[in-house]
């Protein structure tokens, strides 16, 4: 006889510097590293908790990291009405054991990417897009995943540092100015060689 009872799933919301996006914080491990969806597509072959959530009309992304999902809304919908609405869905989705990402997607992604960056990490400016790759991922992104975003190094080309911002950072108007106040500032201190951050459009 089964006498392993399951922890209640807890569920609670987090606002984000994004007015468009909310964390959805919970006590389960909902998967292991960040997955973005922005495009249905996508989350149809990789996600059926993503894709469950787009099906919703006020839905426009989802984004995943660890154990808290940031969705982000269309902009002609308000919290107040959908806020409760989303939190009893994915609590019951999770209740249910339903499926937040299909194996595999990680392996996906980086395979995507390195195919994209090939050629950022050769070259003469290979040394220096580590360098700034790597001091993006330690004192800028475990910041941004506090507030249910994230960013990622995309390029260096002549001075210029390019990056995707994912999550409740991606279209955020707040996002602009941490981006040149913060991260550019930042980045121009340690690598003189930077001149300016740019955000990339997914």
């Amino acid at each position: 006889m089964d006498t392993a009872v399951k922890s209640p799933v807890m569920l609670f919301t987090e606002n984000t510097p994004n007015p468009e996006a909310l964390k959805y914080v919970t006590n389960r491990l909902l998967y292991r590293g960040i997955a973005e969806f922005k495009e249905k597509d996508l989350a149809l072959e990789w996600s059926p908790m993503a894709n469950s959530l787009m099906e919703l009309p006020y839905v426009r992304s989802v984004y995943f990291n660890n154990n808290y999902v940031t969705i982000t809304k269309e902009m002609n919908y308000d919290w107040a009405d959908i806020m409760l609405k989303l939190k009893e869905f994915v609590k019951d989705f999770i209740e249910k054991g339903g499926e937040t990402v299909k194996e595999g997607f990680t392996e996906y992604m980086e395979s995507v990417t390195t195919a994209n960056n090939a050629g950022q990490f050769s070259g003469e400016d290979g040394d220096l897009a580590r360098k700034i790759k790597e001091l993006i991922d330690t004192y800028v992104k475990p910041a941004v995943e506090g507030d249910g975003g994230n960013i990622e190094f995309k390029a260096y080309d002549k001075g210029r540092v390019f990056v995707t911002m994912q999550g409740s950072c991606s279209g955020c108007p707040s996002s602009t100015v941490t981006l040149k106040a913060g991260i550019e500032g930042m980045l121009k201190r340690m690598v003189p060689e930077v001149t300016e951050v740019i955000q990339e459009m997914e």
